[in-house]
């Protein structure tokens, strides 16, 4: 993986610029990724896909996932 600093390294929103895997998605939020599988198995977290035997993340999916998450939590608020 290019290094942080490399512009390529990160799409707008600080994700990088690849397809991102449980592990990837668990450093994210900080969760163990026993988490992240649950989240696929209950249609809560953000959308994956399978390559084979191998689930991928988009990363454009994921951020709009958050923008989500984060409007219904603004909206629960008010």
């Amino acid at each position: 993986m290019p290094a942080p600093s490399d512009p390529r390294a990160l799409l707008r929103g600080g994700l990088p610029d690849r397809y991102l895997t449980p592990d990837d998605i668990a450093e994210l939020f900080d969760v163990p990724v026993e988490t992240v599988y649950q989240w696929r198995k209950k249609r809560t977290g953000p959308p994956g896909f399978r390559v084979g035997k191998h689930v991928r993340y988009d990363p454009g999916a994921v951020h709009s996932w958050i923008a989500e998450q984060m409007a219904t939590d603004i909206s629960a608020a008010a």
